[in-house]
Parts: structure tokens; sequence; C-alpha cells
């Protein structure tokens, strides 16, 4: 019940390219490890190797061994369900996680690996004024896993990172850096990332992003303007931009652009090609030059003549040219002191779309846009400094996939989550969303806590809900308006729901033995369990789950069969037979689930006979 150790699939991927570079040690608990003999591996790798404190281009900090570390090292977390504060639980494909971002990536991983299209983030900007998630590295990492997820007194794992912190630039570093390295994990082989950030980390976001998803997978530094000019600065400089950092993983081909403007082409003559525009027909070459090129142009319907210009000459041979009067796609003046042009007709385009410029003041609203937005739907200005929907809406529509999950994982009001809503109304996409915030409690004095928001996560869900709401009472004379998801599954980030039952003899005594056998956590239900290993096995946190009843005993299917759990008390061989008989591809029970150890022993066995494929599991 351990998400994946980072460490060990390095190991392994190592292993699989140089298993010469492979030995074995003993560790710290005695126990016999695979580990990497570098100097063999520096070996394979390199015939200059640079050593100590030779020169070389790198990008450093204080505590990034650790950071980098730390997006290895694995936690005994898990991701509950909660039903009541979710919409639609049982048939949305959409997920809220509340916690730590980084602790949930981690739970996520193995499931999600490879499967979402896109991501975007907004992650604190660092201005002296801002609070940064707390990954304390003084702590060993036994001390870390022990208090993951854990917030302080007033339940953030945040701190303040003001400038005069000696740690400023380090501190918001090893937050950020972590966080990425994992999330690049998820991504498809096509998936694209999107960064927000502002002047005050770009250059140190840029130089992370190109160590972590590589130099040459940076696609573009998109600028969009923010706000108005301010009076109130003190060197008469407003900066009124921000600037969004979009990466591919590997193989993303490219964006869908924006649609071309049509409305400049007509159609005069009835060509049955359909609506043209005219184009240049000569290039700026001599006819010293391009002598092939420079002839007199004759209209064949009346006989005028179009002489050459000795300095910018045809485009196309005779040969072409011919070709092109003959189709009717060369339109001649009635003056022939005027130029022939092209006919270039729209349905001939080869791209609908115009390339999507790295400056988008057009596109996107300002700040302002997004105040307007929130105070519309939750009737108070209660979220500062949230995305406007354009820029979302923008990023999202450049990604041909309308099948695609969408992850937010610094999603503070869910402007990312309103965005695919909207945009799903719009098109009839299908796009599920991931929000993953933490819950980073409300100031006393702010307007959200005055209007009953606890926390962040509070905002974000609630403006979900409305929002969803809205979208469908806007486009109610939509045919399949019914049927778009606005609805979201609530899980939250919490300790694994397993007891650590391992003592040592002094822990106990035989009166105690029986005692604690238990290896479930009391306060853990069934759909906690069944969660738990929905991730472990690889079933998406969206899947279907299907309740059916066995002998009065509760049975999940989940994702149609790919996964059947009993969690339940006294399971008779009846109830194992019967989900036997169903051959899921997992089956799941508790080790006190069987009514008897008959049951237990033949537990295998039963499988065996009836569902042999089957693997199985025991909690």
């Amino acid at each position: 019940m351990q998400t994946l150790d980072g460490v060990k699939q390095n190991i392994d991927k190592i292993a699989e390219f140089f298993p010469n570079c492979i030995t074995e040690k003993i560790d710290e608990n005695g126990n016999l490890v695979h580990a990497i003999d570098f100097d063999k591996l520096r070996q394979e790798l390199s015939s200059e190797i640079v050593e100590g404190r030779e020169e070389r281009y790198q990008f450093t900090w204080p505590d990034k061994k650790k950071a980098v570390l730390l997006a290895n090292s694995p936690i005994n977390a898990t991701l509950r369900p909660c039903r009541e504060e979710s919409v639609d639980f049982d048939n949305t494909q959409n997920l809220y996680i509340e916690g730590d971002n980084l602790d949930v990536l981690k739970c996520l991983k193995e499931t999600y690996l490879g499967k979402v299209k896109m991501i975007y983030i907004d992650p604190p900007y660092n201005t002296g004024n801002d609070f940064v998630y707390e990954d304390d590295f003084a702590e060993s990492t036994s001390e870390y896993l022990a208090n993951s997820g854990q917030y302080d007194e007033q339940g953030n794992r945040l701190v303040a990172n003001s400038e005069s912190n000696g740690r400023f630039h380090t501190d918001w570093l090893n937050m950020i850096y972590p966080r990425l390295k994992v999330a690049r994990d998820l991504l498809t082989e096509d998936g694209v990332i999107f960064i927000s950030i502002d002047y005050h980390e770009i250059s140190n976001m840029k130089k992370i992003a190109d160590e972590i998803f590589g130099e040459s997978n940076f696609l573009a530094d998109f600028v969009w303007k923010r706000r108005v000019s301010s009076s109130l600065t003190d060197n008469n400089i407003s900066i009124d931009h921000e600037s969004v950092l979009a990466y591919k993983k590997n193989t993303f081909y490219s964006f869908i652009g924006l649609k071309k403007n049509s409305s400049n082409y007509s159609n005069p003559d009835n060509d049955p090609r359909g609506p043209w525009i005219l184009d240049n027909l000569t290039v700026g070459m001599s006819a010293s030059m391009r002598p092939n090129q420079a002839y007199d142009l004759i209209d064949p319907e009346t006989g005028d003549i179009y002489p050459f210009n000795p300095n910018r000459v045809w485009a196309f041979i005779p040969e072409s040219m011919e070709r092109m009067i003959n189709e009717k796609r060369i339109y001649f003046p009635k003056d022939i002191n005027k130029r022939p042009y092209q006919k270039r007709f729209f349905n001939e385009l080869k791209n609908k779309n115009n390339p999507l410029s790295s400056v988008i003041f057009d596109s996107v609203g300002l700040n302002t846009e997004a105040t307007r937005l929130i105070q519309s739907i939750l009737n108070a200005n209660i979220f500062d400094y949230s995305k406007p929907m354009s820029l979302l809406n923008l990023l999202i529509s450049q990604i041909e996939s309308k099948d695609s999950i969408i992850l937010d994982f610094f999603s503070g009001s869910s402007t990312t989550a309103h965005s695919v809503m909207q945009l799903n109304a719009e098109d009839d996409g299908n796009r599920k969303f991931i929000m993953v915030q933490l819950p980073e409690i409300t100031d006393i004095k702010s307007e959200a806590y005055k209007a009953g928001y606890k926390n962040i996560c509070e905002i974000g869900k609630e403006r979900i809900r409305r929002a969803g709401k809205k979208i469908k009472e806007e486009n109610s004379n939509k045919e399949n308006i019914n049927k778009l998801d606005t609805g979201f599954r609530v899980l939250k980030l919490d300790s694994s729901n397993m007891e650590d039952v391992y003592y040592i003899p002094s822990d106990y005594n035989q009166t105690d033995l029986f005692s604690q056998t238990e290896n479930v956590k009391s306060d853990r239900t069934a759909e906690d369990l069944l969660f738990q290993v929905m991730l472990e096995l690889g079933a998406t946190l969206d899947s279907k789950i299907e309740k059916l009843t066995i002998e009065d005993k509760t049975i999940y299917n989940v994702a149609k069969g790919f996964l059947i759990a009993c969690f339940d008390d006294e399971i008779t061989e009846d109830v194992v037979k019967s989900i036997a008989k169903m051959q899921p591809a997992y089956a799941v029970m508790r080790d006190r689930s069987m009514k008897d150890d008959s049951i237990a022993t033949n537990f295998e066995q039963i499988f065996k006979t009836y569902s042999p494929n089957t693997i199985t599991k025991i909690l």
C-alpha cells in the first residue's frame, strides 16, 4: 500500500540498457538490493567524464539533490472518496482531489502514467508576499514519510516566502522542481504542459522546465496582457504582462491554431470551386536571375498582353503558368498596366487555421475578466488572482483531442474545470478534468471567509457546481446538453488505510497478540479500501462502480469486470464462487473476510477452477 519507488524504477530502466552496471549491496536493514556501479555507468556513457569541480554548464541551487530524491521517494498515502461533497459521484468522469499536490501526484502516478493529454498549472509566483508549499529538507526520509500529508496548526502546509528570506529563490525552486518532475510522467507521449508564470521566476522556471522536459521540447513562451497599465510604480514602468510556458513531452505535433477569417473571400464570377481571393503572382527576382520566369503573359480570351517586370518576374515557369490559365486560376485585370493575380480558393487551403501567435493579447482578457466572472458566479469577490476563462479556453482548445484528460494541480478557484465544461458544451467534447488543490485556510478577514468558505477547496468545488448548472441553463436548447458531465468525484489525500501491523517482540505480550491482528484502520470504509485498491491495480479513479448484493454481501464491480471486490465479513464459499464465475481481471478481499479457515484454504483453488486468469489479492 505504498506509491511507486522512483529510484527503483530508474535502476530497472538502467538495468535494461546496461545490465553490466548493476551490482548488489546490503541496505541499512540488512537486505540484499540492486545498486548502480556508477564507475561502469560513466564508462558506458562517455569517454570524457566531467569530474569534481571541473567547469560544466549546469543549473543548481541549495538542496537540489534532495528535491530530486523527494520526487522519487515513495509515500504511504491514499485517496479517500467523499460522496457527500461530490456531484453525480456514480456517473461523472471528473475528479476533484484535496491534498498536497506532490503527494497526490505520487498517488496518481501508477494509475495515470502516460494518460494525461494536457497539464495547466498556475503555481505561486514568489513575489515576496506569497506562500510556497513546505517540504522540510531538514527531515530524514523516514521522518518525511511519517509526516507526509500533515498540515500546520492552521491546516496549511505552506510557509511565507518573503524577499528577506535568504532562501527566497531556493525555497521556491525546491517546491516546484519535484512536482514538475512527477507530473511529467503523467503526460501522454504527445502531451503538453502549460505553466503560467510572471517575471519574478520565469528565468528559473524556464531552466527547470528545460531540464525536466528537455530544451528541445520547448514549444513557446505565450505572452498575455493581465492588466491595464498602473501609475503606482517606482520607476515609471508598469509590468502588465505574464507568460505561459508551453512544453511537449515527446511527440507532440502541433496546436490547432486560430481559424482563418473567410470574410474576405468572395465569388463574384460564380466559380464552381467557391469563394476566392487574389494572391500575388510575382516574386522578387530579376530577369537575369530567373530568365525562364521572365516572359509576357497573354489573356487567351481578350488577347491582351501583360508584360513582365524585369525586376520582379512571374512566380511560375511558362508551362506551369499555361496550366493555371487553362484551369482559370489567373485573374486578368481590364487595365493591362496592372498585374494579373492568382485566384486562391478557400476550400483548397491545406490549413484552415492560422498559426497561434506567441503574443495573445487579442484573444485573452485581463484579470479583471476573471474577477467579474467569479463575482457573478459566487456573488462576491472571494478569490484573488484567478486566471481569465478566455486564457484557459484558448489553451485547451489548441489540443486536438476532445476526449482527453486535463490536469491542474494548482487548481485554485477551478478556472480550468470551468473551462473544460464550457468547451465541452460548445463543441460536444468529452474532455475530463482532474483538479488538485491543498485545502489552504482562508483568512478570517477575507470576503471568502465571511461568505462561509473556510478553505480554497470549498471555493473551487462550489464554483464547479454553480458553473456546471449555469452552463446547462445557457445551453438548454442544445439536443444533448443533459449528457454534459458537470459532476465531479471528490477525493481526499490521507494516510494509508492499512495499519502498521509489524511489531518487535518487546512491543506486545501474549495477551495482546490477537488484539493487534487487524490490519485496516478502524475509521476506514469499504469504499476507502476500494479506491486504494483501484489506485494500486490501475483502475482510473473515474471508473464506473456497480454495487451488487450476493447473499447479503456487498460486491463492487469496477470498470465492467476489471476489478471485483468484497470487504464484508463472513463470506461463504458460494459468494467466492459467484465472484470467480464473473471472471474479473482482479479479485480482492480482506484476509478477515472468510467465514472459516476452509474457505480461506480453498480460495485460490476456487478461482483456479472457475476463473484461472483472475489475479487474486488479499488485504
